[in-house]
């Protein structure tokens, strides 16, 4: 597989599910597949006030806070902190989840896979790293604050590569390295 690269700028801002945000996709797969019946989707989401998150039965979302003071949330009935940028959560996406906003608009990074046909794993990393993917999978790297660059290709804020080939990350900045593997 060789490296795509995925620009901001051309993502669609979409409504939510239960429409009360906007959310732009980065990748998903199967491509096209919809939020009904996706195996995996990355994408961030604009929270501008309080309210529920959208349900996703069999699916795990990993959060990560990229704009803003953070969530104070309610997950199944308890309340998780999220006031800290650029620290993945892992919740349930099938849990009743409510959001208190804790100062304003928040930008989050969010990774949904479904339970039984891919694992997902997300790490926010600074400087240089070699990605390694393992064998079937697929590694999505986003650039979250500032410019970033992977085996050559030059990303500006938000932009993405998706491959399923190792290479060179080199970030000025904060940037996503999602590991997508299948059947787990």
């Amino acid at each position: 597989m060789t490296v795509e690269v995925l620009r901001a700028a051309d993502r669609e801002a979409v409504p939510w599910k239960n429409g009360g945000g906007i959310t732009r996709e980065i990748a998903a797969a199967p491509v096209g597949a919809g939020t009904a019946h996706f195996d995996w989707r990355i994408s961030l989401a604009e929270v501008e006030g309080d309210g529920p998150f959208s349900a996703f039965p069999e699916v795990d979302r990993i959060l990560t806070v990229a704009e803003g003071r953070g969530m104070d949330l309610t997950v199944g009935g308890e309340r998780r902190l999220v006031d800290e940028r650029y620290v993945p959560q892992r919740f349930p996406g099938d849990a009743a989840t409510d959001c208190r906003l804790l100062g304003g608009r928040v930008v989050n990074f969010n990774v949904m896979h479904r339970r039984g046909r891919t694992a997902a794993r997300v790490a926010v990393v600074c400087g240089d790293l070699d990605v390694a993917v393992p064998p079937g999978g697929t590694v999505v790297v986003v650039a979250l604050d500032a410019t970033a660059t992977f085996d050559g290709a030059a990303l500006a804020r938000y932009d993405a590569v998706v491959t399923g080939a190792p290479g060179a990350l080199s970030t000025r900045g904060h940037a996503a390295v999602v590991t997508l593997t299948p059947g787990e």
